[in-house]
């Protein structure tokens, strides 16, 4: 129970959602740090101009961080809570599109499982619930559209980086894709650490590429160079800590 209480607290003040803001950060030196290292490091995928699509976007903070670094963005978020936040922040903001869906393999619609009280752990994945978040309070279940990602990419255009945080629903949304883009990274979990491989192996089968991963929301990648599949999982099983979690980042050649 503790561990899962700290496994939650890392989720909530995860880097990726720290207010970058220099009123927020006037006397806190080390999350301005972090703040800085969270930028040099996504600077390395994303440059002035490209197009990032933030899948599950929540309430947009990585979508700040890309605005940031001088990216247009596609924010892809089914939660109406979540929408609204989304709305308020960036609906007058040129280099952003809202987009009210979530993501699957095919168009349609989807019942999304609602977490009232950490909505970042809402879920498209009945599996999901059944993980390290099992002790949680569920709310009634919506039904809400999905769409996939070669739709958005025949109205929006390929994207440079595609960010992927749909806990647990990973894997469908990657099959929502049938060419590579040149970088996308997605969340994994130790319990649900085969999905991940399935993911690997469906990207695999797109184009040639090599991966990379980061733990938590660390801004750093942990291995000194990009790798194959095998050597990827190598590493991570490596880690025997049972509620790892983090991004794998592919990399596609072309």
């Amino acid at each position: 129970m503790i561990r899962n209480l700290v496994y939650r607290l890392r989720r909530a003040l995860r880097l990726g959602d720290v207010e970058c803001s220099s009123v927020d950060l006037e006397h806190d030196h080390s999350r301005q740090k972090l703040c800085e290292q969270t930028s040099a490091f996504y600077s390395q995928l994303v440059k002035p101009g490209d197009l990032c699509f933030d899948v599950g976007a929540n309430i947009g903070n990585k979508t700040k961080i890309f605005l940031d670094l001088g990216a247009r963005v596609v924010c892809i978020e089914p939660q109406p809570s979540c929408v609204d936040v989304l709305k308020e922040t960036y609906q007058n903001d040129s280099n952003v599109v809202i987009v009210s869906k979530g993501l699957a393999t095919q168009s349609g619609s989807r019942s999304l499982s609602v977490c009232g009280s950490a909505n970042a752990i809402s879920t498209f994945s009945e599996k999901w619930k059944t993980g390290r978040f099992r002790s949680y309070t569920w709310d009634p279940a919506v039904e809400v559209p999905v769409t996939t990602i070669d739709a958005l990419i025949q109205e929006f255009g390929s994207p440079k980086f595609c960010k992927i945080d749909v806990e647990g629903f990973e894997y469908e949304v990657l099959q929502g894709l049938s060419h590579p883009i040149p970088f996308i990274a997605f969340e994994f979990t130790r319990e649900f650490i085969n999905d991940a491989m399935l993911c690997i192996e469906y990207l695999g089968s797109l184009g040639s590429a090599d991966f990379n991963y980061a733990l938590g929301e660390t801004p750093a990648l942990i291995l000194s160079g990009w790798t194959d599949r095998n050597t990827l999982f190598e590493s991570i099983e490596r880690n025997r800590d049972d509620l790892l979690w983090g991004d794998i980042y592919v990399r596609f050649h072309f």
